[in-house]
């Protein structure tokens, strides 16, 4: 059972399996189809977030609300105690007796699977670091398969910052649970990680490819996921500099792919995309907030529920 396994919570993608994958799915497809429910009436949840955050935070706590629950929380760690010299330890300890299930978002690597060791209530990992975000990943499957299809068959382009963005890597975990084919497009200082490419490769036989010119497999695509170039996660401001700018997504290179291609990115973004195709059935990154709030709300009722 779903329930049974994730019972501290979703920490990581590689927790997950093909048939837990298909599961959550099918729960978030079902989502779809009601608004508001009472599942988790007298249910709390507390939503941790030690970063900034629109789409992920705001879509929790939607989410709990249309399920009949209630939220508590804090969106800036400099409103906590953890400003006072609380460790994240005993936050969490503290906020275990308040609620029934914690989402974190925090900039430490590592962060949602430390709390999850301390707290008795599941633990959502809302992004930690530069490491995870499993829930954003979920979200995106099902914005594929409710957009374009099934995964298995798929060619998958995975575009702009591959070494710190979050988002990537989670969803490159969980798709590896598919037979797809997918390519990593980056440039050479941002490329996917050698722990995740070995994981990927050694221990879950994904078939990907590495490259820097995106052009020249778009019509080879059904689906690209964009993403930007983190500012804040350089050290060094000249590198960031040098790779802001790298890849701007525009009407022409839409005009090369297929019929029913998909754009994809998980927001915010900068200037990687030209405003110009936000209105093409082929852009659907906003569409992906809706199923967001489906998916949210799917992991949400599995988690909580009695």
């Amino acid at each position: 059972m779903f329930q049974e396994k994730f019972r501290e919570g979703i920490v990581s993608a590689r927790d997950f399996n093909r048939e837990d994958i298909e599961y959550i799915l099918k729960k978030g497809q079902e989502m779809i189809k009601v608004k508001n429910l009472d599942i988790l009436k007298g249910k709390i949840l507390a939503t941790l977030f030690f970063e900034p955050s629109t789409r992920t935070r705001l879509s929790f706590e939607s989410a709990m609300h249309r399920l009949g629950g209630s939220v508590i929380g804090f969106q800036s760690g400099d409103v906590s105690s953890i400003k006072k010299g609380e460790s994240l330890a005993d936050t969490i300890r503290t906020v275990e007796n308040y609620s029934d299930c914690i989402v974190i978002r925090h900039p430490m690597e590592g962060s949602a699977k430390l709390a999850s060791r301390f707290a008795k209530v599941p633990i959502i990992n809302a992004g930690s670091g530069s490491k995870e975000h499993p829930t954003q990943a979920l979200l995106d499957l099902l914005t594929i398969t409710e957009e374009v299809g099934e995964l298995d068959g798929l060619n998958i382009g995975i575009m702009g910052d591959l070494k710190y963005g979050r988002t990537v890597h989670s969803l490159a975990i969980l798709l590896s649970n598919f037979d797809v084919n997918v390519y990593f497009i980056s440039p050479e200082e941002l490329r996917m990680r050698n722990r995740y490419k070995d994981y990927l490769y050694h221990e879950r036989r994904m078939k990907f490819k590495e490259l820097s010119e995106y052009r020249k497999i778009l019509d080879v695509l059904d689906v690209l996921y964009m993403t930007r170039i983190q500012k804040e996660r350089f050290a060094d401001l000249e590198e960031y500099e040098r790779v802001k700018d790298i890849y701007v997504f525009t009407q022409k290179d839409l005009k090369n792919t297929k019929e029913n291609f998909k754009l994809l990115h998980p927001l915010p973004r900068v200037n990687e995309i030209s405003p110009e195709i936000d209105k093409s059935e082929k852009a659907i990154y906003f569409k992906q907030t809706h199923y967001g709030l489906q998916m949210r709300k799917a992991i949400l009722a599995e988690l909580m529920r009695d």
